[in-house]
């Protein structure tokens, strides 16, 4: 029996909970949040509602982190320290030499280390990247990707999570990598607020608009937004020498309705959690798989690492209005 403590039992801690709970062969003995009210979560999933201490001293396989992000680095190193695997969300670390920093010491470690980046498991990216790296689609030359919120977060949660580049755009920075299968050279990026000027007054932007180039010349473009007049605004566009890919919204049903006036269809899932409902239960699958002896996950330590540098990479070009060049090892 494959045993996990998780650390978060919020909205994503919630989900990762329920869904670890729901392998075979695999037990959530301890269930770690100190604010949360997550007595009837660990109820239900056969979990000891614990402290980190009570937690971490116990016979465990492995840590799902999904705490709050200032608690992420701390728990990386805690389990590298006591060489267990971790499945953690992203980002690794607010503070940028600590990311470096618990890298540095993960890699070290020789832990099993697996990051939160979904999409990778989401069946239509995943065919995207498939169908590219296969040669049918000819060249991949440009990658476009939208991800807008149906409203913005609270201010709280901006103020913790990292905000729109480190905490949501993100996801759009690892597909870039994933997706074109090679490493970025250049990124230039705009941002401002439109939406809500409290998250301007919070430090931090709701519109974002980003141009990078691999190091063979293709271009990646990424616009994100904390509102979506459609609901959950998630589409791609990946365009090849042969073909052109697109990854469309997923309604909430199929149903159309036709009538004189024209047609209706319904809108897109609500927001992140539904969308990428299978994604999310594919990937601590994975994780799960990989500790009982199965193959290694599609994003690790080192993809945490390299995402959240475009990331800091894309806040030094809106400071500056220059594109930033990543090549010799930029860091902020």
């Amino acid at each position: 029996m494959t045993r996990l403590a998780v650390f978060g039992a919020g909205r994503i801690g919630a989900v990762h909970a329920m869904n670890a709970a729901a392998i075979p062969g695999v037990a959530v003995v301890h269930l770690v949040d100190p604010v949360a009210d997550c007595d009837a979560l660990a109820a239900r999933i056969g979990a000891r509602r614990s402290d980190a201490h009570d937690a971490l001293s116990d016979d465990l396989d492995g840590i799902v982190i999904c705490s709050s992000t200032d608690s992420h680095a701390e728990l990386l190193l805690a389990a590298a320290e006591r060489g267990l695997a971790v499945f953690c969300e992203k980002p690794i670390s607010l503070d940028w030499p600590t990311v470096v920093r618990v890298t540095d010491a993960v890699e070290a470690s020789g832990i099993r280390c697996m990051l939160g980046f979904q999409r990778r498991y989401d069946p239509n990216f995943r065919a995207v990247r498939d169908r590219i790296a296969s040669g049918r689609s000819g060249r991949l030359e440009q990658l476009v990707m939208h991800t807008r919120d149906p409203g913005p977060p609270p201010i709280d949660y901006v103020r913790r999570s990292g905000g729109m580049l480190r905490d949501q755009a993100i996801h759009d920075f690892d597909q870039a990598r994933y997706i074109c299968g090679e490493e970025i050279a250049t990124v230039y990026a705009l941002g401002n607020c439109q939406v809500d000027p409290a998250i301007g007054e919070a430090g931090d932007i709701d519109t974002l608009a980003v141009t990078m180039l691999t190091r063979s010349g293709r271009m990646v473009t990424m616009t994100n937004n904390r509102r979506g007049p459609l609901g959950y605004d998630q589409r791609l566009e990946a365009h090849c020498a042969a073909e052109v890919l697109f990854i469309d919204n997923r309604p909430q049903t199929d149903l159309r309705i036709a009538g004189p006036t024209g047609q209706m269809t319904a809108p897109p899932m609500d927001y992140f959690i539904a969308r990428f409902e299978a994604a999310y239960r594919a990937e601590m699958e994975a994780f799960a798989a990989w500790l009982q002896g199965g193959p290694a996950p599609l994003a690790g330590i080192r993809d945490g690492f390299e995402a959240q540098r475009l990331a800091e990479a894309a806040v030094a070009s809106i400071a500056t209005g220059q594109p930033v060049d990543l090549e010799g090892g930029w860091q902020p």
